[in-house]
């Protein structure tokens, strides 16, 4: 049952009407992808974000090699790489005993045998330059959607606030690629599946120095577990605590907080003072959750919207981007036609489901088998027998970097 939200007629004052093919809500890595592999094609894309900007502290910075090999397809990987940016070659676990390779790229077959470290605000900004060559695009920054449009059982745009007032976007097809907290899962009663993975982060930067070396680092120690990711002149610091612990650990301190940093990465004992407030401490709770149906008449959801991912491994802005791809390899000629049958929708899900179910299954592995035990049981840490194994050493690898089946830009 739809919600009253959903109703066709207004309770409030319409100041525009625009009509589009394709209305996109959400300007991160999913939707800003798909709105510039439609407007290459010729479709009308309208796309909203909330925000004013794209710059947002503590997103994803990651962009893994098979996004590298999307855009090569579309001519824009060799600009891209002019952009500031650092390379992740490894991933690399050291603990109190040894150090340990959880992943490495460098064996992969692919142009791009690295991950690379670029602000996502930059990744955002060049995707949504390039789409505006095109004049089909239209962006819309600081459009809070609040309302979807239902006739007929089938849904036909959003009403959304915005400079003005109301505004009301008709489109043939509304895609919800708003993130975590979205909004168009929750307007159209989408139910999901959740798990609850067994920790929380924190994120906080710190100055990183030259002979830090770069790339990124996991560090382990009994009770304790960090992520070190090279942001250029910053370490992005990825705290791990047991879920539900955050108020506990507030209560303790900053000064606890520090303290713990330093004896897990003794190295930052000259630097943590810049660490002073918690105002400087965003929390993460991290959830991990897979929508039953994608999709409603005219209405499909991508990205986290469809699917929250873990943060380990960060493989969430390489799922959102291959969403994308397949939705535009899926949809675009019924677009360019004007008429998306619930069947294409439906193929769009078949086609990336199964890849999200076994991500977030070896999401869940390592969450288990690994981060748990060290938080809950203060154990020293230990690969997984199964990651030991010479057949399986490159498995890792190849799901964090290339995904689970090769997505291609088809139009």
């Amino acid at each position: 049952m739809m919600t009253t939200d959903l109703l066709t007629n207004p309770a409030h004052e319409i100041v525009d009407v625009k009509t589009t093919d394709c209305c996109i809500v959400g300007g991160g890595p999913a939707g800003a992808v798909l709105a510039l592999l439609l407007a290459r094609q010729g479709v009308s894309v309208i796309l909203l974000e909330a925000h004013k900007d794209f710059d947002r502290d503590f997103r994803g910075d990651t962009i893994h090699p098979s996004v590298m090999e999307i855009m090569e397809e579309l001519g824009l990987s060799d600009r891209l790489l002019q952009l500031p940016h650092a390379k992740m070659r490894q991933i690399r676990v050291k603990t109190t005993e040894n150090t340990f390779t959880l992943a490495d790229f460098s064996h992969l077959k692919t142009r791009y045998p690295y991950i690379t470290m670029l602000p996502q605000v930059k990744f955002l900004e060049f995707i949504t330059q390039e789409a505006q060559k095109y004049p089909s695009f239209k962006l819309v920054m600081g459009a809070n959607v609040q309302e979807l449009i239902q006739e007929n059982g089938v849904i036909q745009g959003v009403r959304y606030r915005g400079g003005g007032g109301w505004h009301e976007i008709r489109a043939i097809l509304t895609v919800g690629a708003d993130g975590r907290h979205s909004r168009l899962r929750q307007l159209g009663n989408f139910a999901a599946t959740e798990t609850s993975p067994p920790m929380d982060i924190l994120w906080f930067r710190l100055p990183r120095q030259p002979e830090d070396g770069e790339g990124g680092m996991g560090r382990f120690a009994p009770g304790h577990i960090i992520a070190m990711l090279d942001r250029g002149n910053e370490w992005q610091m990825a705290y791990v605590i047991p879920k539900g612990g955050y108020q506990q650990l507030r209560s303790t301190g900053l000064e606890a907080l520090k303290k713990s940093v330093v004896e897990v990465v003794p190295e930052l004992a000259n630097r943590i003072h810049n660490l002073h407030d918690w105002s400087q401490v965003a929390f993460l709770s991290v959830e991990s959750n897979l929508v039953q149906r994608w999709y409603r008449p005219g209405l499909l959801l991508i990205g986290d919207a469809a699917h929250i991912m873990s943060p380990v491994a960060g493989v969430g802005i390489n799922y959102a981007i291959q969403d994308a791809v397949v939705t535009a390899n899926v949809l675009t000629k019924p677009l360019q036609n004007h008429h998306v049958k619930l069947r294409d929708l439906a193929k769009v899900q078949r086609r990336r489901e199964l890849p999200t179910r076994i991500i977030q299954a070896f999401q869940t592995f390592i969450q288990k088998r690994v981060f748990a035990p060290i938080l809950a049981e203060n154990l020293n840490f230990q690969p997984p027998m199964l990651l030991r194994l010479p057949i399986l050493r490159d498995l890792p690898a190849r799901l964090i970097a290339l995904g689970v089946f090769p997505v291609h830009v088809q139009t």
